[in-house]
């Protein structure tokens, strides 16, 4: 499938050509999934931060509460940060007074 997705340049590297991420997403079949993943992430951290308003709680507070930087915390709070571990989330829920809970369904 890569050769119907990518085409040798005269000088041989690979050069994209092809569906958007949506349509490769859905080609490879996983669209839905991913597309769920999303919107988990937003919930998760649209509900950290409500959590966070409710308590008074800033960003710099956050921080000082989980012992991290506040730039950490911008990490947490980005819904489009893919690379925040299962442990901060669940260290900045502790603090204001929640947990994180995975399942598999």
């Amino acid at each position: 499938m890569a050769g119907a997705r990518e085409k040798e340049a005269e000088n041989g590297e690979k050069r994209h050509r092809g569906p958007t991420l949506d349509g490769f997403l859905e080609e490879e079949g996983v669209l839905a999934e991913t597309q769920a993943k999303a919107i988990r992430t937003e919930v998760i951290v649209w509900q950290l931060g409500e959590a966070m308003r409710q308590r008074g709680l800033s960003k710099s507070g956050l921080a000082r509460l989980m012992h991290t930087s506040r730039t950490q915390v911008d990490r947490v709070l980005d819904p489009d940060n893919g690379n925040v571990t299962l442990e901060t989330l669940q260290r900045a829920a502790a603090v204001v007074g929640r947990r994180v809970e995975v399942q598999l369904v």
